[in-house]
């Protein structure tokens, strides 16, 4: 599968997308943020720094300051595919965050979507 098309997106083109989706369901984008510190290690201003610069997937991953040692505590089907058994590790990061986005919008409490 040639997923060059989804690394080169732009983070800050599917961010509102992500806030959306949680607010739809009751959820907020302060939670969204959340998410994404737990996930990657970003702060508010490397976040905002990202959107403003219209950073792509692959650098936001590549910059990210510290993965969560907790993702492999990540499991579950996300577009068709476990989590868990996608092999390209990039790939494998941006599918982590649509899982958590995912948990959020259907109303999973946020210690056990930042697996506390």
């Amino acid at each position: 599968m040639n997923n060059t098309r989804v690394y080169k997106m732009s983070f800050a083109g599917v961010y509102p997308h992500y806030i959306q989706k949680a607010e739809k369901k009751g959820r907020t984008k302060d939670e969204v943020d959340e998410i994404i510190f737990w996930l990657t290690g970003y702060d508010q201003q490397g976040l905002q720094e990202v959107i403003d610069n219209k950073t792509d997937f692959e650098t936001f991953f590549a910059q990210a300051p510290q993965l969560n040692p907790n993702v492999s505590k990540i499991t579950g089907v996300i577009c068709g595919y476990r989590v868990e058994e996608i092999e390209e590790e990039l790939m494998q990061k941006i599918r982590y965050l649509d899982k958590l986005i995912d948990e959020l919008a259907k109303g999973k409490a946020m210690d056990k979507i930042l697996r506390k």
